[in-house]
């Protein structure tokens, strides 16, 4: 009975150490290759990375010091930098609430949106009344370094991250700007940002001035709101300014143009390069001011989805732009959910195209007016661009 009884203890042991060594097989071969479903075995080698892994648990000098996560979190952080495209980026679970809160349009921060351009971290738009417009910053600074940290090899996530912080503290950004022989430090108390997307109101009688600052989830309802207003005042005519505005969303774009364009008529065209079915977005429906004659204020600070608005309505309409040219931000990214159900990877996927097919990705779009906001009218407050929008404006019928 005893000896039996060690023989099944025996085939026993025997059997799971079969088991377990089979699973630590299939363990190593799953990470060695089958980590990339669709790369040819032959192109990568992904046990590199394993190795690398392992020999810094085994030779780093502090091991507690090593986190699983973030090395996880590093690796595909990297991962999306290697591309060289600004706009594609792995966002963390913290990284992706703040970006979530962005566009629900209130966090705390400086209220600047920035962006990479020509490999230099950029300023595309101070809000609108932010701690970081009422410090001065403008459309086109270049960001040299953020609290002595060089910005050089920071990602646009990595700024955001170091830019944002609590209200009442401190940041310091050491700027560059067109026509300035050295940069600067400006220091910026950081605030609740709170950004309301639309403004307007009455100019000369007859002229409504909307300002839309970005194409949040809110723009939609509020521009309803205020079309109503409009359509009751004694308005005839329209400013559109999309100065300062960073964009925001694609479909929220779709939706504003649609009140000033024909039902049918191209919003913007989504080129996904070669041999590719491009895809056409148009308007649907409202069109309740495509009579109205219209003026269109841009500048550096007119990115994204404030683009493609102006665009659309330049091409439909020959409606004139007034003002500088825009920032240029012309590709489109999808939001690509990880398995974790909390971080995701932001990808570009396509270019957008005007109707008329021309390109906004590192091009803009240049004004048929070109008004540049000198120094000395910032002094004095004056709007030069919208003085000239104004004039235009008033000889439309």
């Amino acid at each position: 009975m005893i000896t039996l009884n060690k023989k099944k203890i025996f085939y026993s042991f025997v059997l799971i150490t079969i088991l377990l060594v089979v699973f630590v097989i299939g363990f190593v071969l799953g990470k060695n290759q089958a980590v990339c479903k669709v790369c040819k075995p032959e192109s990568v080698d992904f046990s590199l990375f394993w190795d690398a892994y392992n020999k810094l648990r085994q030779n780093f000098i502090s091991p507690e010091k090593i986190d699983n996560q973030k090395i996880l979190y590093g690796a595909i952080a990297g991962m999306t930098k290697s591309l060289g495209d600004p706009y594609t980026d792995f966002f963390n679970p913290d990284q992706a609430k703040m970006f979530n809160q962005d566009l629900l349009g209130s966090f705390e921060g400086i209220g600047v949106e920035v962006g990479t351009k020509k490999e230099q971290l950029t300023v595309i738009a101070p809000l609108k009344g932010t701690p970081g417009d009422k410090a001065g910053l403008k459309a086109g600074d270049l960001i040299i370094k953020i609290n002595s940290k060089n910005t050089s090899d920071m990602s646009e996530q990595e700024a955001v991250n170091n830019i944002r912080g609590k209200k009442g503290t401190e940041v310091i950004l050491t700027i560059f700007r067109d026509g300035w022989n050295q940069t600067k430090e400006i220091k910026i108390i950081r605030d609740t940002i709170k950004v309301n997307s639309i403004d307007w109101e009455l100019k000369d009688g007859d002229i409504a001035y909307i300002s839309i600052h970005q194409f949040d989830q809110s723009l939609s309802a509020d521009f309803k709101k205020i079309s109503f207003q409009i359509l009751d005042s004694p308005a005839k005519k329209i400013i559109l300014d999309l100065r300062n505005n960073p964009g925001g969303y694609l479909e929220v774009s779709q939706d504003i143009a649609s009140w000033f364009l024909k039902s049918g008529q191209v919003v913007t065209i989504e080129d996904f390069g070669k041999n590719k079915n491009s895809q056409q977005y148009k308007a649907q429906g409202n069109n309740i001011f495509v009579d109205y004659p219209m003026v269109i204020l841009i500048n550096k600070g007119s990115a994204s989805a404030a683009e493609i608005l102006a665009g659309a309505l330049r091409d439909n309409r020959n409606i004139q732009l007034v003002g500088e040219k825009s920032f240029g931000k012309g590709s489109v990214q999808k939001l690509v959910e990880l398995n974790d159900g909390e971080s995701f990877i932001k990808i570009t996927i396509a270019k957008w195209l005007t109707p008329k097919g021309s390109s906004i990705s590192e091009v803009g779009l240049s004004p048929d007016v070109k008004i540049d906001i000198t120094d000395n009218d910032l002094k004095v407050e004056k709007d030069s661009q919208l003085d000239k929008a104004i004039e235009i404006i008033k000889k439309l019928k």
